[in-house]
């Protein structure tokens, strides 16, 4: 009778053994869906800074194509200023007197 009872004892440890690799397995289970997760928010993360750094790429490539306009056009207006002051430089304009008094033009006789 005693070998019983030692049996059933050592059965009875076997299964409280089972219940604690398995209470194991399920922890570790979890664990590693915690993983899971944790590296499928990680990768929409760096998705999402790949997108954020194309985009600025994008807005930087714009604003280097922006300012070469714009540098093509302040090339243009200072040529449109230099022929305006070409074709204003035909005028000439008597000197004020000094007390700014009007004086009349001469007539050639």
């Amino acid at each position: 009778m005693q070998r019983v009872q030692a049996g059933a004892a050592l059965v009875d440890e076997a299964g409280q053994t089972m219940a604690g690799i398995l209470t194991g397995v399920r922890q570790v289970r979890e664990i590693m869906d915690g993983m899971s997760t944790a590296s499928a928010e990680q990768a929409a993360g760096i998705g999402q800074v790949a997108e954020a750094l194309a985009h600025l790429d994008r807005v930087t490539q714009q604003n280097a194509a922006l300012v070469q306009q714009m540098a093509a056009a302040a090339a243009s207006l200072q040529a449109l200023a230099g022929q305006q002051v070409q074709a204003v430089a035909v005028f000439r304009l008597q000197p004020e007197p000094a007390d700014n008094a009007v004086q009349p033009l001469a007539l050639a006789a």
